[in-house]
């Protein structure tokens, strides 16, 4: 890169723009190439190729990339120059990390990060791919373009897309590939034609027969000898006697309530009934006793009560007189 004049070394924007630069020319990559113009640094032209497995696949695609004088902190715009079905021709294209979404950008990214960003946008359908600059054509219009797009020669360059960005190489890791597959069928081949052993289902006194050798006695196969059984060995532990605790009969709680009740002499002219509650069931004969004799209140509350009637009496008649 020939060193150019009439810059601005101490610019923050020239110093970021320079270092890229430097950057992708001393690492090149096979999917894109871009560089500054000669006389105007803050134009760059770019040359990416279509995504794999797209209808894209093999097309060459021209865009400029303008950088604004407060780059990094503010994002570049991008305007496309190849016709390619996508995106419409010198306009500015809207798509996340240009002009159009000043509040995404980070000064962090760089031109090379606005590159592999556009290469990702290119195979986006329906309404993802909605937005200024962007174009709907038919799958098959799109592969003419990627064909012709080859031999596109941009004005301002004066080069074409091809002379921009060439075809890789082919790796040497698809040869041998494609070498070991070679000889992977013609071993198969050569196995295939090779003939098949023959096998023949011979007994051995069959086999010695054929071969004219004298049958051999079978050998004696030794007999195996059962294991002596081990007797089982059991272990029998004493059983504590414990002698059980006396315990004395308690009387029912039914008898106890019953049996200090006095005895009486039934009367031989009423049937001897025992008193019950008012929902019919039998109690004991204490409690009926006990509630069938009337309250009397006691005689020191009523000579109370007269008392002091008789002195409210004689207040109240004092009061009068």
């Amino acid at each position: 890169m020939a060193a150019r004049t009439g810059l601005n070394k101490n610019n923050s924007a020239v110093k970021r723009i320079m270092q890229e630069a430097r950057e992708l020319a001393n690492d090149p990559c096979t999917d894109y190439a871009a560089a500054p113009l000669e006389d105007d640094i803050f134009e760059w032209h770019c040359t990416i190729r279509g995504p794999p497995g797209t209808e894209f696949e093999g097309g060459l695609y021209h865009f400029r990339i303008l950088l604004p004088s407060e780059y990094p902190f503010r994002p570049p715009a991008i305007m496309m120059l190849t016709p390619n079905g996508r995106f419409e021709l010198n306009t500015k294209i809207c798509i996340s990390f240009t002009n159009y979404h000043e509040e995404l950008w980070q000064p962090a990214w760089g031109v090379r990060t606005a590159i592999i960003g556009l290469q990702g946008f290119f195979p986006l359908k329906g309404t993802a791919a909605v937005g200024v600059g962007a174009l709907e054509y038919p799958t098959t219009e799109r592969k003419r373009l990627a064909a012709l797009s080859r031999e596109w020669v941009c004005p301002r360059c004066n080069t074409s897309n091809l002379e921009h960005l060439p075809d890789p190489p082919a790796s040497e890791g698809s040869s041998s590939s494609s070498s070991s597959s070679e000889n992977s069928s013609t071993d198969n081949s050569t196995t295939s034609s090779s003939p098949a052993p023959v096998t023949t289902d011979l007994t051995p006194s069959d086999t010695h027969t054929t071969l004219g050798l004298a049958p051999q006695p079978p050998e004696a196969v030794p007999q195996l000898q059962p294991l002596p059984v081990q007797e089982a060995i059991t272990i029998r532990r004493p059983i504590p006697l414990i002698a059980p605790k006396p315990t004395r009969p308690h009387a029912h709680a039914a008898l106890v309530s019953q049996s200090f009740t006095p005895p009486r002499t039934p009367d031989q002219s009423q049937p001897a009934t025992q008193p019950a509650t008012r929902d019919g069931t039998p109690q004991p004969a204490l409690v009926a006793a006990v509630r069938a004799t009337p309250r009397r209140p006691p005689i020191l509350l009523d000579t109370a009560i007269c008392v002091l009637l008789v002195l409210m009496f004689a207040l109240v008649a004092r009061r009068v007189l």
